[in-house]
């Protein structure tokens, strides 16, 4: 069986940097260290931090004042970083700078007036985070149907946004519904659109023309693996997103000479190790690795991390 591995996949520098506070802060401790909400959505990432000694919650009334405290990936609202100002914590801010870009791009846009147009997943902690920062006037969309519904009048300058966990091709005609509908829109560049998730999904889309299986590593709550396990799909490959290798059902690779694998982007290289190695014990395997996308960009670590160390 041949397994073609997509290029890139797995952790961008969004994560990384996520990851890489949590382990100075542990370094740097002077008690315990507290994140909020999973750092990053991947159950081996956090379960590894745990064991390191970081301390999980997902309210900061479970955190005690004056203790350090880090926010995670997804990025938080203003009533939380109020919450923390009253109660004292120390606070180190993990918010990916692609996130943090969104808000301000929300925040501008709502200071010239216009009504803010959210693109993006309902729940999703990262939208939660970016409605809770924006002060005027914000409306979440998921799809063209709900731009039709807007309570909005037509002449009304608006604005959109969006996840930074959905593509080009994901926000593409949402964004053409908006503009079709009012007649005063403005909004961010297609290049300000998160450069992770439109590669990864440019790479299965890619993978898929080699395929006949498609394999995609990451949690169930990652936005990003499940939209990589659904374009599979789109592309007529049976797809399945797992966890790891315990969750691969071998009898889905029955007769197929070629499986394609790739990795949302906060799973960790050694869960797809885990994911071949399964493959492996079934009978002999040939590895390829597609051309693509040779990501080189990196995210400075908050300024207090750097002073520290």
């Amino acid at each position: 069986m041949k397994i073609i591995l997509a290029q890139p996949r797995g952790f961008c520098a969004g994560v990384v940097r996520a990851i890489d506070v949590v382990e100075r802060a542990l370094e740097n401790r002077n008690g315990p260290v507290y994140v909020r909400h999973e750092i990053v959505h991947n159950r081996r990432v956090v379960d590894d931090l745990k064991a390191k000694g970081a301390h999980f919650v997902e309210d900061l009334s479970e955190v005690p004042n004056g203790s350090t405290t880090i926010f995670s990936a997804h990025g938080v609202s203003h009533a939380v970083e109020d919450d923390a100002r009253r109660r004292r914590l120390h606070v180190v801010d993990a918010t990916c700078p692609l996130v943090s870009k969104v808000h301000k791009q929300g925040q501008r846009y709502s200071s010239l007036g216009r009504t803010i147009i959210l693109i993006g997943h309902a729940g999703h902690v990262e939208i939660e985070g970016t409605l809770g920062r924006i002060s005027g006037p914000v409306y979440l969309v998921e799809n063209r149907e709900d731009v039709a519904n807007l309570p909005i009048a037509i002449d009304t300058p608006v604005a959109y946004i969006t996840q930074t966990t959905l593509s080009v091709d994901d926000t593409r005609s949402t964004i053409e519904a908006v503009k079709n509908r009012f007649t005063d829109v403005i909004g961010p560049e297609t290049r300000d659109i998160c450069y992770a998730t439109q590669n990864r999904q440019t790479a299965v889309r890619d993978l898929c023309r080699h395929v006949e299986r498609l394999l995609v590593v990451g949690s169930a709550n990652s936005s990003n693996s499940n939209r990589l396990r659904e374009i599979g799909s789109e592309c007529g490959i049976p797809s399945y997103l797992v966890a790891d290798g315990s969750e691969v059902d071998l009898s889905w690779l029955a007769g197929v000479k070629t499986v394609g694998i790739t990795a949302g982007a906060s799973a960790p290289d050694v869960l797809v190790d885990d994911v071949i190695a399964t493959i492996g014990s079934a009978g002999p395997i040939e590895i390829e690795t597609l051309d693509g996308v040779e990501e080189k960009i990196t995210f400075r670590l908050p300024p207090e991390l750097l002073e520290a160390s």
